[in-house]
Parts: C-alpha cells; sequence; structure tokens
C-alpha cells in the first residue's frame, strides 16, 4: 500500500496493511495534538518483518498476527518489554455488491459451488496473516483442499479486497475492519470465532529505537483515543487503555 504522510516524520511506524484506515486516523490525531508527524509504511506483516530484519529504519512494528511478532522477538529485533496488543479482528467472506452468493459458514460448506467459475481471493496463506487465518478455518472446515485450485494468492489483505471491489473474483476472505465503508462489497457471512486462533494485533518497539519520539507516540497508541479510532474503524479493543 505504500507510506502516508509526510517525508520528515520523527516516528517511523511499519504496520499491517489491514490496520490502514485506522492508524491515519491515528496519525492524524496525534499530529493534530502534537505538531509531530509520523511516517506510516504499510504493507502484509511478513514484508515488514523481513524488512526490518535487513535493517529498516522502522521505529515501531504492528503486526496482524502474533507469528511475524515472534520472529522478530526470537531474532531480538523489537523490545520484549513494550510488546502489547492493540485490537482484535473477525475474519469475513465477502463478494462483490451483485453477486448472487448466499451461503452460510459451516462444517463442509458448498463455498467452490456457489463460485461456480469464479474465483477466491485472499491473502497468500503461506506469508499473510489473513491468508493465513484464512487457511487455518477453510482447512477445519473441511474444504481447504477442494478450494485451492480456486485461490487468487494476493500480496495482502488490501489487495483481495480490492479484487473483490472490481469483480475480478468471485468472493474473498478479508477482515471484518476491511469490508467495513468499502463500496461494491458486501458480508456474505462471518467466519466462527473457533474456526481459527484469534486475530490479535501486537505491536512493539524496534530495539535500538526507543527514542524519546517513539516511546510517546507508542504510549499514544495504548491511550484511550487510539482505541476509540480502532474501534471506530470496526476493530475490537484488544488492550486496556493506559489514559
Amino acid at each position: 500500500i505504500g507510506i502516508t504522510t509526510p517525508l520528515h516524520a520523527e516516528v517511523i511506524v511499519f504496520a499491517a496493511a489491514s490496520t490502514w484506515s485506522a492508524m491515519n486516523d491515528i496519525s492524524a490525531l496525534y499530529t493534530s495534538e502534537t505538531s509531530k508527524q509520523v511516517r506510516i509504511s504499510f504493507a502484509s506483516s511478513s514484508i515488514l518483518a523481513k524488512q526490518i530484519e535487513n535493517g529498516a529504519p522502522a521505529d515501531i512494528y504492528i503486526s496482524a498476527n502474533t507469528d511475524w511478532m515472534d520472529y522478530l522477538a526470537k531474532r531480538q529485533f523489537i523490545v520484549s518489554e513494550s510488546r502489547t496488543i492493540l485490537a482484535t479482528n473477525r475474519l469475513v467472506l465477502v463478494a462483490p455488491i451483485n453477486s448472487n452468493i448466499q451461503i452460510r459458514i459451516s462444517q463442509k460448506f458448498p463455498l467452490v459451488r456457489a463460485l461456480g467459475d469464479d474465483r477466491l481471493a485472499m491473502g497468500d496463506p503461506d506469508h499473510v496473516p489473513a491468508g493465513i487465518y484464512g487457511k487455518i478455518a477453510l482447512t477445519g472446515l473441511g474444504i481447504w483442499e477442494s478450494i485451492v485450485p480456486k485461490i487468487v494468492r494476493a500480496l495482502d489483505v488490501r489487495a483481495a479486497l480490492v479484487l473483490v471491489q472490481r469483480g475480478e473474483v468471485g468472493a474473498g476472505i478479508v477482515y471484518a475492519t476491511d469490508a467495513i465503508g468499502t463500496k461494491n462489497i458486501r458480508v456474505v457471512d462471518i467466519f466462527p470465532n473457533d474456526s481459527h486462533p484469534p486475530i490479535t494485533y501486537p505491536a512493539a518497539i524496534i530495539t535500538g529505537h526507543a527514542r524519546p519520539e517513539s516511546k510517546h507516540f507508542f504510549k499514544f497508541l495504548t491511550s484511550k483515543k487510539a482505541t476509540s479510532a480502532f474501534i471506530s474503524n470496526g476493530f475490537k479493543a484488544g488492550y486496556k487503555p493506559t489514559r
């Protein structure tokens, strides 16, 4: 998705693509209150983690799952005591607004038949958290092997959403927050909570970047105002605000 906000930023945040709306709201609010600039680079959690590992100058990392945060933690790239969960999310099946797909998600639900000649977009299930969650859910529901030939692997969850918006696929698996306010799509159904691990968004300060500016913005991320911004963008609170 790329980088937003000014290049002369005091803090650089690497954030999962699915936090795009919430983090833009939060950074704008922070700038309005402090006059300090924040630069945010959005991409899949895996890409961002690899970039940090390779020396990218991020101050803060926000992942869409615990695995990629664990990946950096094991390699001592994060300040462990700063790690916290900012928010949680849900997984949904979406379709183009004019689609006729009507289906309830349950054990062995007939997704292949519902798609017909169309395909299913999702984040790359080998790397992208939304795709990983989707694969776990579809496997547990007993239809993964049958749906594999129809999958279009997207670079991140927002890219999968765009494919659905454009009607280039018959359906997609994205986060509930991605579907909110998005034109030309509709939610077909919500995946059961027990069909995949909890979808959490851990955040941490990067090792060597625990500067006063980084700590100040990180504290803001755990404030009531930031939590409200996550909630207004469809997330559930994952952290008890500090103020």
